[in-house]
C-alpha cells in the first residue's frame, strides 16, 4: 500500500476553540420521503435546523447514524445528504461558529474521495471510521489516517465491535496521537479498558493538548464527561478530560443533551459540588438509551429506535431505513414507551 505524505491541515480559530471548549455534537440521522429510499431534503434541512435551534455545537453527517449504506450505489446518497446538510447550516448564516464533520468510511482510496467531498461542501473535519477494514493491519490503518489527514483535519473515531467496528491496541493509539492533522478522537468503545487505552495514549502523546476527547460511550456519557483522567508520565501527572460528546443517543432529545452537558461543566466548576445527581441523571440516561439503541438484541433497532424518537418529537414522520431489515425489534417500542412514560412524558404518543 502507498503511504501518501503528509501535509498538515488546520481549523479555523473560532471553530477549534469551540471544538477545545466541548460542545453537543448530535449524530445526525437520515430522513427519507415518504414510502422512498430518497432523502426527504426540506425535512433533513428541518432536521438540521432543530440542532441548531437546541444549542448543539455541530453535526456529524454520514456517520453510523446516518446510515453507512448511503455510500451504497444503490442508494447513493453521500453527496447528497452532505450537501443538504451543508446548506441547510450555511443558510441560517449562524453568527457563532458551528462545527461540521463528515463521516468518513472505506479504504484508503474511498476515504480520501470523501474527504475531498467534505471539504467542497464546507466541512470542517472528518470523522475516520476504521471499521469495515479487516484486512487492513494497524499500520495499514495508520497510513490511511495520515492520507486522509493530509486533506481534512481529522476527528478519530474508536467505533465499537457490535457495530461494524474492531478493537484497536494501545499502539495503534499512540502511533494515531502523534500524527498531525489529528485534532479531535470519538472513543465509543463501550468499554472502559479500551476507552483508558486511548485516553492513556493520547496523554503519553507528545500532542496530547492538539487533541480534544469526545465521548461517543452512549451506555456511560454522564460519567465519561465527569471523569479526569490521570497519568503519572516522567515523574508528572498528566490530565484529559471528555470536554463534550458526538453521539446518536443526542440526536434526540437535544436540548436536554445541551442542558445536561452545561450541567456537567458546572459540575466541575464548582469542586462537584451535586455529582451525586448528575451520576444518578447518567443512570436515567444509560436507561434510555438502553431502549432506544435496542441493547437487549445487540443493537438491532438502534438506528430505528432514534428515528422512533424523532418522530414522537415531530421531526420525522417514520422510522423507515434504507434496509428493510432495519426496523424496531419485537418489544422495542414497549421500551420505548417506558423510558418515555418515566423521562420524557410529553413524548409519549
Amino acid at each position: 500500500m502507498e503511504t501518501t505524505k503528509h501535509t498538515p491541515t488546520a481549523l479555523p480559530e473560532g471553530i477549534k476553540a469551540l471544538l477545545h471548549r466541548g460542545v453537543v455534537i448530535p449524530a445526525h440521522p437520515l430522513v427519507l420521503q415518504p414510502g422512498k429510499k430518497s432523502i426527504d431534503e426540506e425535512a433533513q434541512k428541518a432536521l438540521t435546523r432543530y440542532y441548531v435551534n437546541s444549542g448543539a455545537g455541530g453535526v456529524a453527517v454520514g456517520v453510523h447514524t446516518t446510515q453507512f449504506e448511503i455510500r451504497d450505489k444503490t442508494f447513493s446518497l453521500f453527496e447528497p445528504v452532505l450537501k443538504t446538510v451543508a446548506e441547510a447550516i450555511d443558510e441560517l448564516a449562524l453568527p457563532a461558529p458551528f462545527i461540521k464533520i463528515a463521516g468518513i468510511c472505506g479504504d484508503t482510496r474511498q476515504a480520501v474521495s470523501e474527504a475531498e467531498t467534505a471539504l467542497k461542501y464546507g466541512y470542517h473535519m472528518g470523522l475516520l471510521s476504521m471499521g469495515g477494514l479487516s484486512g487492513y493491519s494497524e499500520e495499514q490503518l495508520l497510513d490511511r489516517v495520515r492520507a486522509v489527514a493530509a486533506v481534512i483535519p481529522v476527528f478519530g473515531f474508536y467505533l465499537q465491535p457490535a457495530v461494524g467496528g474492531r478493537i484497536l491496541s494501545y499502539d495503534f493509539w499512540r502511533q494515531f496521537a502523534e500524527i498531525p492533522g489529528v485534532l479531535a478522537i470519538k472513543i465509543a468503545a463501550f468499554n472502559r479498558y479500551h476507552t483508558i487505552d486511548v485516553v492513556k495514549a493520547v496523554c503519553h502523546s507528545s500532542r496530547r493538548d492538539e487533541i480534544a476527547l469526545y465521548t461517543g460511550n452512549d451506555d456511560n456519557i454522564i460519567p465519561d464527561l465527569l471523569t479526569p483522567y490521570r497519568f503519572t508520565i516522567d515523574g508528572a501527572v498528566v490530565e484529559k478530560v471528555f470536554v463534550g460528546g458526538l453521539l446518536g443517543h443526542w440526536a434526540f432529545c437535544t436540548e436536554h443533551a445541551v442542558q445536561v452537558l452545561k450541567e456537567v461543566k458546572q459540575c466541575v466548576d464548582s469542586g462537584y459540588k451535586g455529582v451525586e445527581n448528575l451520576l444518578a441523571k447518567g443512570i436515567e440516561v444509560t436507561d434510555t438509551n438502553a431502549a432506544v439503541f435496542d441493547v437487549a438484541n445487540n443493537f438491532h433497532g438502534c438506528i430505528a429506535g432514534i428515528h422512533e424518537m424523532l418522530r414522537r418529537e415531530g421531526l420525522m414522520t417514520n422510522t423507515a431505513c434504507l434496509l428493510e431489515k432495519e426496523v424496531l425489534s419485537p418489544g422495542q417500542l414497549k421500551k420505548i414507551d417506558d423510558i418515555c412514560t418515566r423521562y420524557f412524558p410529553l413524548l409519549m404518543s
